[in-house]
């Protein structure tokens, strides 16, 4: 839960995977607003987030009385099954906050994303490499199984473990943004007048256990920033991606290993 913050936002699963989402926010509206005044409902279409949605009060002591009498309550012959939401939502923190809050709100929830993605990225690594694990993902192991096709004729596979595997091999290329945690991070996109240690160290320096700035000779617009530990680079890394210096959005990863 969001450190120090009170949660004003219904996480609510076991909804029925058939009802269109406006269909959808429609009814939960009627009946959460009955606990106090709605701001947003966020019930999205993709198939990882079907049957679920968020309620978004404006007043957390809302939150907690909808928690406590609408767990169970049947919607569409299912009963719902409600919590408080981990993190305080985009909803919230635009009511509540200035731009800048709002802005470091989606960098670090961005950053919890990377790393759930570097997570899933990693086991797979691990399945693949395990005894029989690139057969597994091949089919029978003599021959390549056919890709699977969904709509728009788009491959299957396409999110975190996907991407992992996208090669089948133990030999698969973690993308930049699915990879581990570390000491380094990796900037991209930087504009001119920041391929300079000062500027950079700025930018970077503030994070706890900063250690150096490191350019690479000859190459513009990239740089690695070396922290003490893991601790000083995540928190770096969720409060600098997709920051704008110079007009230029810049790229940090986590340095590949």
């Amino acid at each position: 839960m969001a450190s120090g913050q009170s949660i004003a936002t219904v996480y609510v699963r076991n909804l029925d995977e058939r009802v269109k989402p406006e269909q959808l926010k429609e009814t939960l509206n009627v009946i959460f607003s009955e606990y106090g005044d709605v701001i947003d409902i966020v019930a999205k279409r993709n198939l990882k987030a079907k049957g679920q949605a968020f309620v978004v009060f404006d007043r957390p002591e809302s939150a907690a009385q909808a928690v406590d009498e609408i767990q169970g309550f049947e919607l569409f012959d299912k009963p719902m099954q409600v919590a408080l939401a981990h993190t305080r939502s985009d909803a919230t923190v635009k009511q509540t906050g200035n731009r800048d809050e709002f802005e470091l709100h989606q960098r670090r929830r961005m950053a919890e994303k990377d790393k759930k993605k570097a997570a899933e990225a990693a086991e797979e690594q691990k399945r693949l490499k395990r005894p029989g694990g690139a057969a597994a993902a091949t089919g029978d192991g003599s021959r390549p199984a056919k890709a699977a096709r969904g709509a728009g004729g788009l491959k299957a596979g396409t999110g975190a473990a996907g991407a992992a595997g996208a090669a089948v091999g133990p030999n698969a290329v973690v993308p930049d943004e699915y990879l581990p945690p570390n000491k380094i991070l990796f900037v991209q996109n930087l504009p001119d007048e920041y391929h300079d240690v000062e500027a950079l160290g700025g930018v970077f320096g503030r994070f706890e256990g900063f250690r150096e700035v490191r350019l690479v000779p000859g190459r513009k617009g990239i740089a690695f920033i070396e922290y003490e530990a893991e601790a000083g680079a995540i928190s770096a890394k969720e409060n600098t991606a997709g920051m704008s210096l110079a007009d230029k959005v810049i790229k940090v990863t986590y340095q590949r290993q």
